[in-house]
């Protein structure tokens, strides 16, 4: 009976949490905010009264949790639209991650007379903009595709270095490391993590698309217990697991594997799953009786951070990035990338590190973050779009790229391509003539609503119709590129110079 009642708790929290999707995508909110608001009904103080105060189980969870959300972000991250931002993003990453330490330490030892090692461990653990939230945000503003690139890169890379310093701070054993050592620690993991996330991609790509599976469902299977192979291979290496992971499954998810945009949408409903899982957890972890005494001094912490520390580390990466050349960054998008430093689950998670270290006072720094994490989430969340829109960020007009699934036809060796034509796209009223697709190509059916037909050379597409098209294996890939190219700009888009790149 024990296990038949945690089994509908369970299923009750989950169902109540994909219901409240709907009331954090009209808010603007990251619905982070309500999971943690079911932990919080669900824990000590709410209405079940479930104890739970393991933070080295939360650590482990939360970690394991972490790796599926990176997971996801990978997987579902157009390389083409993060390119051009990587550079800049590896710089926030890095440079931005220790000018954010460093800004926030010194300010909250002045205004606060926090010990140092506390304010060190503090300005690591908040340093870090977390993925669940930004891409929970972020891909809902219609923003260009540098700015958002940049945002989305930065929360894929800089949940490594943070965990690695917050690991060092958090050994009460040893004295506070060297900033030496902290730096070739850091680049040591930094290093075998993105080496094995390198070594296992292509060849887990290799593999995927040349084996083939006996039912469609065990490609998503398959690729996300890749990623896993990728973060536990690092972590074994004593590199970085979160970077291992990240960096595999971009590749992979960019790569042209059988059923890629079902391994995405796997990849994304494990990643809901493991959202709700931890920031319940962490809702049901935290102590409601004790946060009201830690409230001002984490109000000033979070307010440094979003009017200080994260400016100041956006501001010195602009200047790094133009003085080294990759690329400049305009005050208007220094402003938005400075607001949309989102803080989530990663900050929460990395708190739990020192409290399972037996740290004194741990558990006061976790109180810290939750506070912060959920005031300024509040307030930074839903202002985002109309920030975008005064500093005149917003891209409304730009059409949506295209949604393109593979099924592999072994015997024949041929592709047949699933293509759904998005709002905006300037693929609606072309002819399939006017397609201009290579040769031995054929679009075979469009579904269009309720009905699906075999299309003629004049069939004139729509927005929202599907089609199916089939395509010898070699010429697949020009055949999505030139897709893609009259999807942007029309029929004459080579004409443009649009090549579907």
């Amino acid at each position: 009976m024990g296990l038949n009642v945690w089994l509908l708790l369970s299923a009750t929290v989950v169902i109540a949490a994909i219901a409240s999707v709907r009331i954090a995508h009209r808010t603007g909110l990251p619905s982070l905010l309500i999971y943690l608001g079911l932990g919080l009904l669900l824990g000590e103080s709410g209405l079940v009264g479930i104890h739970f105060e393991n933070a080295e189980i939360a650590q482990q969870l939360g970690l394991i949790a972490l790796a599926v959300i990176l997971a996801e972000g990978g997987l579902t991250t157009n390389w083409n639209h993060v390119r051009t931002a990587v550079p800049l993003a590896l710089v926030l990453a890095t440079v931005g991650i220790a000018v954010s330490i460093v800004a926030l330490a010194v300010a909250v030892h002045a205004l606060l007379g926090m010990e140092w090692r506390f304010a060190l461990l503090l300005g690591a653990v908040l340093a870090s903009t977390d993925a669940a939230a930004v891409f929970s945000v972020l891909r809902r503003l219609p923003l260009p595709p540098r700015l958002a690139g940049i945002l989305e890169a930065e929360s894929g890379f800089n949940d490594a270095p943070t965990v690695i310093v917050v690991m060092m701070l958090s050994t009460v054993t040893q004295p506070m490391p060297a900033v030496s050592s902290v730096l070739i620690e850091t680049a040591y993991e930094l290093v075998v993590g993105a080496a094995v996330g390198l070594v296992v991609a292509p060849a887990a790509a290799y593999a995927l698309r040349r084996v083939a599976l006996p039912a469609s469902g065990l490609y998503p299977i398959a690729v996300l217990a890749l990623a896993f192979v990728a973060y536990s291979g690092a972590t074994l290496l004593h590199g970085s697991g979160f970077l291992a992971v990240y960096i595999a499954t971009l590749i992979l998810g960019n790569s042209r594997l059988p059923h890629r945009a079902a391994t995405r949408g796997f990849a994304e409903g494990a990643a809901w799953l493991a959202q709700i899982g931890l920031f319940v957890m962490l809702g049901i972890l935290a102590s409601p009786s004790e946060l009201p005494g830690v409230v001002i001094p984490a109000i000033v912490s979070g307010l440094v951070l979003v009017l200080i520390a994260r400016p100041v580390s956006v501001v010195v990466c602009a200047a790094v990035a133009r003085l080294v050349g990759i690329g400049s960054v305009s005050w208007r998008e220094q402003v938005f990338l400075s607001w949309a430093g989102l803080r989530g689950a990663v900050p929460i998670v990395l708190a739990t590190i020192p409290w399972a270290a037996g740290m004194p006072d741990a558990k006061g720094l976790f109180n810290d973050v939750f506070i912060i994490v959920v005031v300024f989430t509040v307030l930074q969340g839903p202002t985002l779009p109309y920030l975008a829109r005064i500093l005149d960020l917003s891209a409304e007009g730009e059409a949506r790229d295209l949604d393109v699934e593979a099924a592999p036809l072994e015997e024949l060796n041929a592709d047949l391509l699933q293509v759904r034509i998005p709002p905006g796209s300037k693929m609606h009223g072309v002819e399939i003539f006017e397609l201009r697709l290579p040769a031995n190509t054929l679009v075979t059916m469009v579904v269009r609503g309720d009905r699906s037909f075999v299309p003629s050379d004049t069939t004139r597409l729509r927005v929202e119709d599907q089609l199916l098209v089939v395509t010898t294996a070699p010429q697949r890939e020009a055949v999505e590129r030139r897709l893609r190219a009259v999807s942007r700009r029309g029929k004459l888009a080579g004409w443009y110079g649009e090549r579907g790149g």
